[in-house]
């Protein structure tokens, strides 16, 4: 088509393209009188230009808006133009429909200001698929906000821009400090650069990636979190995003780790029973007719103690039940026994901490030390003060005479863990130990705090 077919050339060119614009384009008065009407204008409002020119623009502004077009009317007459904005007006069958709005004045021959031109374009459905995406994105921060993980976006290359709240809550940063590779800075430095790479090769690879690290808390505190991370695709099958969680497993770890060591400790003493029982056998007379008997009664003291150990596990308990209950199993032994201290409670981490070494040191008394011999002796003895300050600091000693001489092992194996590295990593405790010609020495000393 050229501007011969249109008749006028440009002017019926220009009134072509203003009737079959999807736009409402309407002319008007200064006073608000609808000049000129368009095609746009009836599908958007629903008047026919015959019904509607003549009439006020007002018509269309809803009775709480009125004031909208005291504002344009202002703006026109001072040859201002009026920006773009969002609004509500009317049609006529009354249904309210949202639009966004520009009007411009109309200059006269001699640049007066005679009328002003007002461009309105339906943004209804824009509108709802705003408010759907504003309600779909509020739904997904609700989500990502309260999840019980640490959660991140990255794109294609790896490149960190998404972080959700618990994040920022658990590590106390800012986006600004973790965007992109930032996240290294709360990475533990022993564990950094595996993870780093490990996780460059997943995002080249294009593989799920998986691995377990600690990160550090805004308190200084690291605890140990389960990271996996799932590439997003498109249509095309393309990444475009990764998306990330970060599960805290601390107390899993730590219960994996104590599971461990009570499996160990379980297979340990299952060996030990076998020798205290051993002992029973050859400390009892066997020339006597109750031999059976008084073997049977101490190995059901025995057993009596293991329930003992079973049903007090996870409650405060005395230092002096907790003594009590590991020795009995050493029946006539006991006896040469003597304990000393006062009243202190101990926690469950406590107790079973020392209780495994007093089970420890109570067989090896039997097997090789002072309750190997009658004339050998143990003291035990514990003590709850102040170190000069303000801290309080529990102290007790398990210290043998009268039996052989205590040899040093020559290699430290299980039993050496229980007496001196459980004890001193669960309660952050000093342990000492000496092997004397009199006899053998053990020492716990440790903050009060770590026993209560």
């Amino acid at each position: 088509m050229n501007t011969a077919d249109l008749g006028a050339g440009p002017a019926a060119l220009l009134a072509a393209i203003v009737e079959s614009t999807d736009d409402a384009i309407v002319g008007k008065l200064l006073d608000g009188h609808i000049l000129s009407w368009n095609g746009g204008a009836e599908r958007i409002f629903g008047w026919s230009a015959s019904e509607i020119i003549g009439c006020n623009i007002r018509v269309l502004i809803p009775a709480d808006r009125q004031e909208e077009e005291d504002r344009i009317i202002a703006s026109i007459s001072r040859g201002e133009r009026v920006p773009t904005f969002e609004t509500i007006r009317q049609r006529k069958d009354g249904t309210k429909i949202n639009v966004a709005i520009t009007v411009s004045p109309v200059l006269g021959d001699d640049g007066r200001v005679i009328a002003a031109s007002k461009i309105a374009r339906d943004i209804t459905e824009s509108i709802r698929i705003k408010k759907r995406l504003e309600l779909s994105e509020e739904r997904f921060r609700l989500l990502a906000d309260n999840m019980s993980q640490l959660a991140w976006i990255a794109d294609r290359d790896g490149w960190l821009f998404w972080y959700n709240k618990r994040w920022f809550d658990y590590t106390g940063t800012t986006l600004e400090e973790m965007q992109g590779w930032g996240w290294r800075a709360v990475h533990h430095p022993d564990y950094v650069e595996a993870v780093a790479n490990r996780f460059a090769e997943h995002i080249a690879s294009g593989e799920d990636w998986e691995d377990t690290f600690p990160l550090r808390g805004a308190n200084g505190e690291w605890r140990w979190f389960l990271s996996r991370a799932t590439p997003i695709r498109d249509e095309a099958g393309n990444i475009i995003y990764w998306f990330g969680t970060n599960t805290d497993v601390t107390e899993m770890r730590d219960a994996e780790q104590r599971i461990e060591l009570l499996l160990q400790e379980v297979n340990h003493r299952s060996k030990n029973m076998l020798a205290v029982i051993q002992s029973l056998a050859r400390r009892s007379d066997a020339d006597q007719p109750d031999f059976i008997e008084r073997l049977e009664k101490r190995i059901r003291g025995l057993a009596a103690n293991q329930d003992l150990l079973v049903r007090r596990a996870w409650s405060r308990i005395p230092v002096m039940e907790m003594i009590e209950a590991q020795l009995r199993s050493l029946a006539d032994s006991r006896r040469q026994i003597v304990c000393e201290g006062p009243d202190v409670l101990l926690s469950p981490k406590a107790a079973e901490a020392l209780a495994m070494a007093f089970h420890e040191m109570g067989t090896n008394a039997m097997k090789y030390g002072a309750l190997s011999v009658p004339e050998g002796q143990v003291l035990v003895r514990w003590s709850l003060n102040r170190d000069g300050g303000a801290r309080e600091v529990f102290r007790i000693e398990w210290i043998e005479s009268g039996g052989p001489p205590a040899r040093e092992p020559t290699r430290k194996g299980f039993g050496t863990r229980i007496i001196v590295d459980v004890p001193r990593v669960k309660l952050d405790a000093k342990i000492s130990t000496e092997y004397l010609q009199e006899g053998f020495r053990w020492g716990l000393e440790c903050a009060a705090a770590s026993i209560s």
